[in-house]
């Protein structure tokens, strides 16, 4: 089965790489954006979400990986949330402007919805973004 890509942000005065790595995972709770729930919805186990640091940073700076699939929110049932758990840490972060500066990624929602929590990729701009971060 094919693996999917995602961005997942999150300011890290809220919630950090390092808070996420500490934990060992987390439910990604919190996600009030119909076109954000539904790339949540779309969220298969196994598949690979960059964690982005918005706001302060601008940078992707992890990867992770779906857990558990979409179920109801705890801290509103009537959204959902997956479950996420660090892999790795990239070796460099991915700036904003990098990605911004980047032909290949001229698509990418970070880019074009920028103010949308949980971004679908296609393999292509995910492998990019790893050739940036030195992490392959």
């Amino acid at each position: 089965m094919a693996i999917n890509y995602y961005i997942v942000k999150q300011e890290p005065t809220a919630y950090s790489w390092a808070n996420f790595v500490s934990d060992g995972g987390t439910a990604w709770t919190g996600v009030r954006n119909f076109q954000a729930r539904n790339n949540l919805k779309a969220m298969r186990k196994g598949d690979r979400a960059l964690f982005y640091h918005s706001v302060v940073g601008k940078a992707i700076v992890g990867i992770a990986e779906v857990k558990k699939e979409a179920y109801p929110d705890p801290t509103d049932p009537e959204w959902i949330c997956v479950d996420l758990a660090p892999v790795q840490e990239l070796k460099k972060p991915v700036t904003l402007e990098q990605i911004k500066s980047h032909a290949g990624l001229a698509n990418i929602g970070l880019v074009k919805q920028s103010r949308l929590s949980v971004i679908a990729l296609t393999p292509e701009e995910y492998q990019i973004i790893l050739q940036l971060s030195k992490s392959v």
